[in-house]
């Protein structure tokens, strides 16, 4: 996915981050100075669907402008993983590492 917040807020005329947040408060979404460097500067890892909302209606538009799918990259990440052996080509899905999980107590 591409985030795409700063083109959308450049066709509503808002240039810069601070006017965003500005406008974000007066519509009721309280965001802190570091959120919104994260939303404004790169693609966030999580947005919440009430942010969102509120964002969309500030900036007068749908998750669909803000949120940009590239299938490319899916295809891409497929072939990658059926040529390494991965969840493409079993079926099975790949582990993932660094998420341990804890046991359960005996």
């Amino acid at each position: 996915m591409q985030w795409n917040l700063r083109m959308r807020a450049a066709q509503a005329g808002i240039w810069k981050s601070t006017e965003m947040r500005r406008r974000l408060a007066e519509a009721g979404l309280q965001i802190s100075a570091g959120k919104m460097s994260a939303l404004w500067t790169g693609t966030p890892t999580t947005v919440r669907l009430d942010d969102l909302d509120v964002i969309c209606a500030v900036l007068g538009c749908t998750p669909a402008d803000l949120l940009i799918c590239e299938p490319d990259k899916v295809a891409a990440h497929r072939r990658q993983a059926q040529a390494t052996g991965g969840s493409g080509s079993t079926g099975t899905p790949a582990p993932r590492l660094g998420r341990h999980t804890s046991i359960p107590p005996a």
